[in-house]
């Protein structure tokens, strides 16, 4: 990433609260780094249904368009509303479609360097039948995605915890991570949860974690190693001994009902800010 160049930030909104948060986290970013926020809404809709540049609808289905035009103008007026409320220089859109297909197809075609979404989380059979949007995003996007559940506008960016596999080091893309490094000062904590024995583990681990290090140019991280159940009880674990500010983690966009990644149970249980990534 181009560091004289802003980065474009895709705020999905349904105009609660939780989007709110998202661009209350964004802002304070912006303080360090620059961006070109844009706000996104997407009216739900199926494939039956279209819409202009101007807004006007076509339907071969059983839709009722004046539903649709009310709909569409009450959130024109809720995004009209957020650029006089955050400033004339944020940008607003309005799309239909599936949500989260609308939410990537648009990141994409601006060619945005992060999603930032809040999110509400889910829990019990909600989580197993549905998960967040936040947590579809995820799963499908090849953009990193910033998510958070609650107001973050204390946050202090001085410690980044990066959970990852680092048993075969290579490079990945981490240059959003790298960048809050840089921009903040930030000390970068390298975290691998096992099952083993962390004592017999620790040098092999260690010699890894420091080939990930030159493999993707960072220069100071200090190395974590620690037993647990799983990933998500280790990173919850971990935070609650060392009070990490940002988790970042990546996700091979694996999910659904018998296979639930720790990323996205994080995602949906986790009250830290969370830079999502994708890993081929």
């Amino acid at each position: 990433m181009d560091t004289t160049q802003k980065l474009r930030v895709v705020i999905p909104t349904d105009f609660s609260v939780q989007a709110e948060y998202a661009y209350i986290l964004v802002h304070k970013l912006e303080e360090r780094i620059p961006m070109e926020i844009h706000f996104l809404h997407v009216l739900p809709a199926p494939d039956t249904v279209s819409m202009d540049a101007d807004g006007k609808f076509e339907t071969c289905g059983e839709i009722d368009v004046k539903y649709l035009e009310t709909q569409r103008d009450m959130a024109l007026d809720k995004l009209k509303y957020l650029q006089q409320r955050y400033g004339r220089h944020i940008h607003t859109h309005l799309r239909l479609g599936k949500v989260t297909d609308a939410i990537l197809t648009f990141a994409k075609e601006i060619n945005a360097g992060l999603i930032a979404m809040g999110t509400k989380g889910a829990f019990g059979i909600k989580e197993k039948l549905s998960g967040s949007e936040t947590q579809m995003v995820v799963r499908k996007s090849t953009i990193p995605v910033l998510s958070m559940m609650c107001d973050r506008s204390d946050l202090q960016f001085r410690n980044i915890l990066l959970v990852h596999d680092f048993r075969q080091p290579t490079r990945i893309d981490l240059q959003l991570m790298k960048q809050l490094v840089k921009s903040y000062g930030c000390k970068l904590h390298f975290l691998q949860i096992t099952s083993g024995n962390p004592d017999s583990e620790r040098a092999a681990f260690e010699k890894n974690a420091s080939e990930f290090a030159r493999l993707n140019g960072i220069e100071n991280f200090e190395p974590h190693l620690l037993k647990d159940t799983d990933v998500e009880n280790g990173v919850i674990h971990f935070n609650q001994m060392h009070d990490m500010d940002v988790v970042c983690i990546g996700t091979h966009g694996k999910g659904g009902w018998l296979h639930a990644s720790a990323t996205e149970k994080l995602i949906n249980h986790l009250y830290k800010p969370m830079i999502t990534f994708h890993i081929d």
